[in-house]
């Protein structure tokens, strides 16, 4: 069985960020038009829609493939049903915040809460983590280790992100977000080479994929330091506001739902190796003999 041992209790620290309520931050704007207000709108309503939709894909195929894999596809489900929810509370938030006035959005005074995004980070990147190591299938004596130090230093990056992400001073910003660079590229840089010492062990099909796997935790890990940037890099007002959250949502559906289809991908792959290895001809995980005795009875 797969060790789940190492991955935290996210509970407490998740609780604290919902109640702070220092959500303006430095690219919260007083108003938005209306094309920029639905662009956010509806890229909040379509990571609802791909969380939820794929959450429902990876619980009904889970069984499709060998127990060993299974465990990455429950953890892929349990990572958009949970970023699903919170994409829920983000859209209600985004909605309450703004209210339409002679042709402009302008604020209710009811603060957007993009607290739920950090809540949010903190349970599903760590599971991420389980998810990306769970389907290369290694011994726990390698797995144990290994997850202990990317949980760890996940729950470093999202908490020193935090403070600089609601910060109204561009100063603090900078420094922040410095530090939970660190974690983050030691992050990105220990996945990179465990994925890369993993291919000397798969097939020519399974490479591909696994190479295509990294390319996309690159490329979508690599949307989320871009977008908090944005303020830092003289982008502020509207043009803030919006490119940061519609990064962040980009950034999440790339991360979650296509990041557990490549998963999928790979455990299918590798299931029908492990089944063709040991000469077995039954459907994805599940032996032939129990396919004769299901179709008998």
């Amino acid at each position: 069985m797969f060790d789940l041992s190492p991955i935290p209790d996210f509970a407490l620290l998740g609780a604290l960020l919902v109640q702070d309520d220092s959500s303006q931050r430095l690219s919260t704007v007083q108003s938005l038009t209306p094309s920029q207000f639905n662009l956010i709108y509806n890229a909040f309503s379509f990571a609802i829609a791909a969380m939820f939709s794929s959450a429902l894909f990876f619980f009904s195929v889970r069984t499709q493939v060998g127990q060993k894999y299974q465990i990455a596809l429950l953890v892929s489900a349990i990572v958009v049903s949970i970023a699903g929810y919170h994409y829920f509370r983000i859209f209600n938030s985004w909605d309450a915040a703004y209210s339409l006035q002679d042709g402009v959005y302008t604020l209710t005074g009811v603060p957007f809460n993009d607290a739920y995004r950090y809540v949010d980070w903190l349970l599903t990147v760590p599971l991420l983590l389980v998810e990306a190591v769970a389907v290369l299938a290694l011994p726990i004596k390698e797995s144990r280790p290994l997850l202990t130090k990317l949980a760890l230093a996940s729950i470093v990056m999202i908490a020193t992100g935090y403070p600089g992400e609601i910060s109204d001073n561009l100063n603090t910003r900078i420094i922040w977000g410095t530090v939970s660079t660190i974690p983050f590229a030691y992050i990105l840089y220990v996945l990179w080479v465990e994925l890369s010492k993993s291919l000397v062990r798969q097939s020519p099909a399974v490479q591909t994929l696994v190479r295509n796997m990294r390319l996309l935790l690159l490329f979508s890990w690599g949307v989320y330091p871009i977008a908090y940037l944005l303020p830092m890099l003289g982008i502020v007002g509207t043009t803030a506001t919006v490119g940061v959250q519609l990064g962040y949502t980009i950034a999440d559906v790339l991360a979650k739902p296509l990041f557990g289809l490549l998963v999928f991908a790979i455990a299918v792959t590798k299931t029908k190796l492990d089944q063709a290895s040991n000469g077995l001809t039954g459907e994805l995980g599940q032996a032939p003999e129990l396919d004769a005795i299901s179709t008998r009875a």
